[in-house]
Order: structure tokens, then C-alpha cells, then sequence
């Protein structure tokens, strides 16, 4: 079952563990819970969403605030993966779009990340996709995205139909988590109460997440 803002939160659904013991949801009851879900391949989140869960992280870890770190992948399976994801742990090093971005903006010292990722870190666990595309999971993934879609000339219908499929075609793997909290893109961040409720699911960046983070540590 997907998850539901003000529902309890489902696990997270993990493969391997790169830095930290394994944890979940489960064991951190009465600790506010901050999931900063990223692709190593995604500059906009070494720019913006991993700085500030690090941020959030050294100044609240104390007050009850936990934060993890999931990598997943939805697309560029040969750069969003375990092995670039270790190197980025262990070394700082960083791969792709993310090295030409962050290397184009100055943000590199000697080609690896000024800062390191101070909390646990997981891999999204990666399921092969089966041949074909489900129809129930094409007309779900355009109802979401386009909410008058059955309103509108059967010829655009067809055309957003087929587009959609091609790119569940063009997809490896599904991610586990990524699917469960049904996120839109990286950044995304989970965020989860005291008591084990979903209380805030969202992608991009937000300047009010620490606001957030400071409401439910009031709690």
C-alpha cells in the first residue's frame, strides 16, 4: 500500500547499507524523522537538499531529530548506482552531472565534496523490471500528473498514453522506496513524527523544511 500523509509510514524498503547500522522507522519511535531521498546523479541535490539535511542534522541530532539518507534510482542506472554510491561516501567523490555542475560552480575542492554526510545512508533497493508495461500502473502515473486527463480529445489520450509507456519501457529497474512514497523526482524528503506518522512528503527544495523539522520536535 502506498503511503498516506497522516498514516503511519510503511519501512523503508533498503538493499544495502553504505554508512550507519541499519535502522527504520520502527526503531526510532519519539524521534522526529527527516529521509533526504537523493541520486548520486542529480546536482540540484548536492547543491541544495543534502547541504541542508546535513545542516539540519548537526544542529538537531541532539534534540531529537534523526536524519537518513536513501539513493535511489529512476533513471542513468549506470551512474545511480551502489559502487558510485560507496565512492561518494567514502571519498567524497562525485560522478556525471553532479561532477560537471558542481565543478562548473566551484563547489568541488580537488574534484570531491567540501563536505561529508554525516548520517546513515542506504541504497533504494532496485527491483528488475518485468517485460511490459502494466496498463493500471500507465493510467495511474497520468491521473496523478494530469487530473482532467479523461476530459480531454482521445487523440492527446493516445499520444500521452504512448509516451508513457515508452518511458516504463525505457526503465532497468523500479526503486522500492522511491515507488512506496510515491516521489516525483530528486530531491524529495520523507518526513515522519514521533509516532511514526507520514507528515510530510515532498520534492525540491524548501526553505520552510526546517520550520517543519522545528513544529514537530515541539510536539
Amino acid at each position: 500500500m502506498k503511503a498516506q500523509l497522516g498514516q503511519k509510514a510503511p519501512l523503508l524498503s533498503l538493499s544495502d547499507w553504505v554508512q550507519g547500522e541499519p535502522v527504520n522507522f520502527d526503531q526510532l519511535s519519539g524521534r522526529v524523522v527527516l529521509v533526504e531521498v537523493f541520486q548520486v546523479n542529480c546536482p540540484g541535490c548536492f547543491l541544495y537538499a543534502l547541504p541542508q539535511a546535513v545542516d539540519l542534522y548537526q544542529r538537531y541530532s541532539d534534540h531529537g531529530l534523526s536524519v537518513l539518507g536513501v539513493a535511489t534510482a529512476f533513471e542513468d542506472f549506470d551512474k545511480n548506482n551502489l559502487k558510485n554510491l560507496t565512492r561518494l561516501i567514502e571519498n567524497g567523490e562525485v560522478i556525471g552531472e553532479t561532477l560537471r555542475v558542481l565543478s562548473q560552480q566551484g563547489k568541488l575542492v580537488a574534484g570531491h565534496l567540501p563536505f561529508r554526510i554525516p548520517f546513515p545512508v542506504a541504497m533504494d533497493r532496485l527491483q528488475k523490471r518485468q517485460a511490459g508495461v502494466d496498463p493500471n500502473e500507465t493510467e495511474t502515473f497520468i491521473n496523478q500528473r494530469i487530473p482532467d486527463f479523461e476530459q480531454q480529445p482521445e487523440t492527446y489520450r493516445q499520444k500521452i498514453r504512448q509516451q508513457v509507456q515508452h518511458y516504463f519501457q525505457s526503465l532497468t529497474y523500479h526503486a522500492e522506496t522511491f515507488e512506496l512514497f510515491d516521489l516525483k523526482g530528486t530531491p524529495s524528503h520523507i518526513l515522519v513524527d514521533k509516532h511514526g506518522l507520514l507528515r510530510d512528503c515532498a520534492f525540491g527544495a524548501h526553505p520552510g523544511l526546517e520550520e517543519h523539522v522545528l513544529e514537530l520536535l515541539r510536539e
